[in-house]
């Protein structure tokens, strides 16, 4: 395979190299879409195009605020091929956390899901939030009969409608100017502080990556890619769609999650590879009445990571599905996801207890203070508009500080053993503390907060929020977290409360976590 370093050289190729070959078919929203490489080659050309007749320029930032539909793919590789940035936003942020990442972000246009699960984002952020946004909205309607579109947006065919012969061509001029250390994404990541930071990441490490992924896992024309890791999330993205692109893996995007609806699609669609988190095949393996009823014999795949994976997983997984390679990886966004992985090869005890070694284009060590750091082809660039913050996470020699403990064992394998940080893993999904305190010392009466992770069977980690309150406060756990639902996305909401009189604390009157847990 010739080499690329940018998305649209990666699209263009895949047009060329395979172009009757199915890319995509998303059967979710009343009637099948199946698209071949070219032709969705031809739907990206035609987004560019519209972005570009609505005066997108190349470095310009936009925003898609949606979940898993062929929408998110054209959209996306639509920015890059007009030279833009792409800004994907957390489908479970609130509105008023998606407008913050859409301003600090500086995003010119910003493509919004309309109705999907009794919510409509767009005309949520359009009713109460229209002064902060950008004068190109772009409703993406997900039901069959979505309601009128709200004022101040554009429909997605109304949008497409807008390329034009002339800015086709411009498209194309664009996308072959596209350069490998130019800016693809930025992806917001919480921080320690509470304050989310937007990771700058180039076409080269980006494409790294998805190469290093896909080689890996040993993608080809021959597969089908299930996908319900989210595509805001570097999983869904960068270890789903552009590897998608770089090896002519059909994508099959699945926006809701359930036990039925993807073992339905793995046996309709024929389905090979089938990332995600240890929960969701926790959840098909208990289902053996659903099971017995699917044919799952297709797959061939399955990745997960992002907690901590027992043995008997594994080997159920492979027992019971039928599935010959389980690997697992370790990775972070400021390294578009990808660190360290599992192979093919590794035994059930590597790949449960480890997180494998380095991946192709990246090396691994351990600082005296036994600290994971990281250092190659896929760290970022920095993080958006703070130096301070880049300078204390990339050091002078190049090394990616994660903030996570570990150990290498004699075959090089990384094994994550703590955090430095204080963040957890809910669901998949990274929630930083810090965020949610700060979140919980708005609520009125709280002097205090302290937030940890606690193990829970499905999810493997929620939050429970410790409080001390003023004299005379009558807050109880319910108050507490209906306050945190309304502000906060639905992962980072503590699962539970608990009142305190004090805070155990160390010799510098800082709050020692681990005690309260």
């Amino acid at each position: 395979m010739d080499s690329v370093s940018t998305t649209p050289a990666a699209l263009i190729r895949a047009a060329r190299q395979w172009p009757d070959h199915p890319a995509l078919v998303d059967t979710q929203w009343g009637e099948t879409v199946e698209l071949t490489w070219s032709a969705l080659h031809a739907r990206v050309v035609d987004a560019a195009a519209a972005l570009i007749a609505s005066g997108i320029r190349p470095g310009d930032r936009v925003a898609i605020w949606s979940p898993n539909s062929f929408h998110w793919p054209i959209a996306a590789l639509g920015v890059h091929y007009a030279g833009a940035v792409l800004v994907p936003l957390n489908t479970r942020y609130t509105a008023g956390e998606a407008v913050d990442v859409i301003e600090r972000a500086d995003a010119k246009a910003v493509f919004v899901s309309g109705e999907f699960l009794g919510a409509d984002h767009a005309a949520e952020l359009l009713a109460e939030h229209r002064d902060a946004l950008p004068d190109l909205v772009v409703r993406i309607p997900l039901s069959a009969e979505p309601s009128p579109v709200p004022d101040g947006a554009l429909d997605w065919p109304e949008f497409l409608s807008r390329s034009t012969d002339d800015t086709r061509t411009q498209a194309d001029a664009r996308a072959g100017a596209v350069a490998p250390d130019d800016l693809s994404d930025i992806l917001f990541t919480s921080g320690t502080t509470g304050k989310s930071k937007g990771v700058l990441a180039e076409h080269r490490q980006t494409i790294a990556g998805s190469h290093a992924w896909g080689s890996n896992g040993r993608l080809s024309t021959a597969d089908r890619y299930l996908m319900v890791n989210p595509y805001f999330h570097t999983f869904g993205y960068k270890a789903g769609i552009l590897p998608s692109v770089l090896f002519g893996t059909t994508m099959v995007p699945l926006a809701v999650y359930s036990t039925s609806a993807a073992m339905d699609l793995v046996q309709s669609q024929r389905i090979t590879v089938f990332p995600g988190a240890p929960t969701i095949f926790g959840t098909i393996l208990d289902d053996e009445s659903g099971r017995a009823t699917h044919d799952l014999s297709s797959l061939r795949l399955v990745v997960t990571g992002a907690a901590i994976v027992p043995v008997v997983l594994i080997e159920r997984i492979q027992r019971d599905l039928g599935v010959d390679t389980v690997i697992t990886a370790y990775g972070l966004t400021e390294a578009s996801g990808f660190v360290s992985t599992c192979t093919p090869e590794d035994d059930d005890e590597t790949v449960a207890n480890t997180c494998g070694r380095a991946f192709e284009g990246m090396e691994i060590r351990l600082s005296d203070a036994g600290e994971v750091l990281a250092r190659g082809a896929m760290v970022m660039r920095g993080y958006l508009d703070d130096p301070a913050a880049t300078a204390a996470t990339i050091d002078a020699d190049g090394w990616l500080h994660t903030g996570d403990i570990g150990t290498i064992d004699d075959d090089g394998n990384l094994k994550i053993t703590d955090r430095l940080k204080d963040m957890y893993i809910c669901g998949g999904f990274n929630v930083y503390p810090a965020e949610i305190e700060q979140t919980l010392a708005r609520l009125d009466g709280v002097t205090e907060s302290a937030v940890i992770g606690v193990p829970d069977e499905r999810l493997g980690e929620v939050g429970r929020a410790y409080l001390t309150l003023r004299d005379g406060t009558d807050l109880d756990e319910e108050r507490v977290i209906a306050f945190a639902k309304k502000h906060l996305a639905n992962f980072k909401v503590p699962r539970s409360v608990v009142i305190v009189d004090a805070f155990p604390r160390n010799a510098a009157g800082k709050i020692v976590k681990r005690e309260l847990a």
